[in-house]
């Protein structure tokens, strides 16, 4: 069905965009059907298992996989890029007491402005393809700096410097709590943001790419997403999840309270995705993750998460209903030390490459994305009423 305007011819499309093409991409894909995803050419869940970050943030930035000499200089590199300048410091208290102390994913977004222009970040339009893909790494580097800083502020603690002789996963978790991390901590989370990197085309991912094409700078890009990426049906539900295995409490109450929230059609937080029809590849990885830790906290959660779909079965037979990513993000997030409020920034400290690499593939194209609406009001043109 189409419509018809002065201008152009509008054709219809599903609301929420859901299922249309609008851009050709190599970054990476999500095949739902099949419960599969990939970075570029290679499993997004092998690569969580058998590289590191840097090497990861390598492929997605640079296009490849980096071998062990360029991995050593990218991840010097962009430890070197930790530290924020004068200026931007010094006005993250300001920023914590407004009020993003307890809530650093508002805060990282004035942050990360407040960098960009520190740094200096031009138009994407009016600078070239390395310096667009340096800005990118420099924001990147940056963002967990400014996000410790600015829950350690909210929470009256002052914040931990950066360091370089940490990896990018080892040296976050050392900003947050201020000790030395666990090795196997570091590994799990680092496993944890590099499953997060990117995941197609999503809200915020579309959001980056939209503002990228009118040739903003790459902070304007990112600031952008994060907006997108606040919104509790994107980003914010890793802590939620948790949420809901401190309702049911005990084992002994699984049952029943699913039953209740199935009949009564109501949403059980961490399970279902828009996309997967069969189960979330990285909530199987999380899930092994998680094993590896052991304790009654994972024991629950498994029991809850065979109990949500066996009662499924029974009650709404042809419904397939899965954990998504942030069950078992929580749970592992939990285990590795970070507070409930950091869960989503630091799903943002993961996602932060994605963005990148989606603008840097934006900036290559000079045509800027203008959708147009169909108008549904009174009938035009009305005389304006005298007053």
């Amino acid at each position: 069905m189409s419509v018809h305007s002065s201008a152009a011819t509008l054709v219809e499309v599903p609301r929420g965009l859901a299922g249309v093409v609008v851009t050709d991409t190599e970054v990476g894909d999500v095949r739902g059907l099949e419960g599969f995803y990939h970075y570029r050419q290679y499993s997004a869940v092998d690569l969580a298992r058998s590289r590191t970050f840097e090497d990861v943030w390598h492929l997605l930035v640079h296009g490849d996989l980096p071998d062990a000499a360029r991995s050593a200089a990218f991840t010097a590199h962009t430890a070197g890029l930790r530290r924020l300048p004068g200026e931007v410091a010094a006005a993250l208290p300001t920023i914590a007491a407004a009020g993003a102390g307890g809530n650093p994913l508002a805060g990282l977004g004035t942050a990360l402005s407040l960098l960009g222009a520190a740094k200096g970040f031009r138009p994407v339009y009016d600078i070239d393809a390395d310096r667009r893909r340096e800005d990118t790494v420099v924001a990147t580097a940056a963002v967990p700096t400014l996000l410790t800083a600015l829950y350690r502020l909210g929470q009256g603690r002052e914040p931990v410097e950066p360091r370089e002789d940490l990896s990018y996963a080892a040296n976050y978790l050392y900003m947050l709590t201020g000790s030395e991390p666990d090795p196997v901590r570091v590994r799990a989370v680092e496993q944890y943001l590099i499953s997060t990197i990117d995941h197609g085309f999503n809200a915020s991912t579309f959001t980056a790419r939209v503002i990228a094409s009118t040739g903003a700078d790459v902070a304007a890009c990112l600031v952008g997403a994060l907006g997108a990426l606040s919104g509790p049906l994107h980003g914010g539900a890793p802590s939620r999840a948790l949420d809901t295995l401190d309702a049911i409490g005990t084992p002994g109450r699984i049952d029943p309270w699913i039953r209740a929230r199935v009949l009564a059609g109501e949403r059980i937080m961490g399970f279902g995705h828009a996309v997967y029809r069969t189960e979330d590849p990285r909530s199987r990885m999380l899930r092994d993750i998680a094993r590896r830790f052991g304790g009654p906290r994972v024991d629950f959660a498994i029991e809850v998460e065979r109990r949500v779909e066996a009662i499924l079965a029974e009650l709404k037979p042809g419904r397939e209903l899965h954990t998504n990513v942030e069950f078992y993000a929580g749970v592992v997030m939990e285990l590795c030390g970070l507070p409930r409020a950091m869960f989503t920034p630091t799903f943002a400290a993961a996602r932060v490459v994605g963005w990148s690499a989606n603008v840097l593939e934006q900036a290559e194209d000079r045509k800027i994305i203008r959708p147009a609406a169909r108008y549904v009001g009174p009938h035009a043109p009305v005389p304006v009423p005298t007053a």
